[in-house]
């Protein structure tokens, strides 16, 4: 009973890690394209291009 125990404990643990790295993919995907479209449409500031972002 404990073996079987120990494997669907580590069955559980190894899906829920699939599960948040597949989410943490997604969320890198969401940010790389709103990084990108803030270079594509950044408002240009005294006749020069200036930065969409404030840091």
């Amino acid at each position: 009973m404990g073996p079987l125990l120990l494997v669907l404990l580590l069955a559980l643990i190894l899906f829920g890690a699939g599960f948040a790295l597949k989410a943490l993919w997604w969320i890198a995907v969401i940010v790389l394209v709103v990084w990108l479209l803030g270079f594509l449409v950044r408002p240009s500031v005294g006749g020069r291009r200036g930065r969409w972002y404030r840091w």
